[in-house]
């Protein structure tokens, strides 16, 4: 054999072995059954669920402002002095009699009666006025000053002279009296009615301050 021609059976000898070692035949490139076609494995996971966003935190509220406390009052002292709060006695205050203290000149003894459950001063003279006559009796003598007035405590009284006079020819005859007190203000007081029979009312009727007993009432 001519060396040409060895060397192109080489040649072709070549070429087939370097076509086989380069993958498969043309039928299995082609879609043949040898090869089995790849599929992807199937996840088994569930699919994410996207998270839902979170809510907008909400601004937080403003505390409120604490309230003051209000300034507790300041308690009351009570006074020391034991006449503190005794108010002047009006008829609201006190009942009232009149008896016969002496017939000549149809003198009158005057009784206040303390009927509450507080003391009050009787202040001044008392204020007595005859019947349906006008004026009233004349003060006798000097009463104390309100800070000394006479303090009556619950149930018990205060005396005062009402002095008659004889009679004459103006002089005139009255069976009953009313009586005020005096209060330092304007205190509205319904009058107190005794009776006094044959009471002799002229120029000369007077009558004392309040006082503690009936003597000295009757001896001013």
């Amino acid at each position: 054999m001519s060396t040409v021609r060895r060397a192109a059976v080489v040649l072709v000898a070549v070429s087939a072995l370097a076509l086989t070692a380069c993958g498969p035949s043309e039928d299995g490139a082609a879609g043949g059954t040898d090869v089995p076609t790849a599929t992807p494995p199937t996840s088994s996971a569930p699919s994410a669920t996207p998270p839902t966003s979170s809510a907008k935190p909400t601004t937080p509220a403003k505390p409120s402002k604490p309230v003051k406390p209000s300034t507790p009052a300041k308690p009351v002292t009570p006074s020391t002095d034991p006449d503190y709060d005794v108010f002047p006695c009006s008829t609201y205050d006190l009942t009232f009699t009149a008896s016969l203290a002496e017939a000549t000149t149809s003198s009158y003894l005057l009784k206040v009666t303390n009927k509450t459950g507080k003391p009050c001063r009787v202040l001044g003279h008392p204020v007595v006025t005859f019947g349906g006559l006008d004026g009233q009796a004349t003060a006798r003598g000097a009463a104390p000053g309100i800070e000394e007035a006479f303090k009556l405590a619950p149930g018990q009284s205060a005396y005062a002279g009402l002095m008659g006079g004889l009679k004459g020819p103006e002089s005139e005859t009255v069976s009953s009296i009313a009586m005020t007190m005096e209060t330092d203000s304007d205190l509205k007081q319904v009058p107190l009615k005794a009776s006094t029979p044959g009471l002799n009312v002229s120029d000369d009727n007077s009558v004392t301050p309040w006082m503690d007993n009936a003597e000295d009432a009757l001896s001013l």
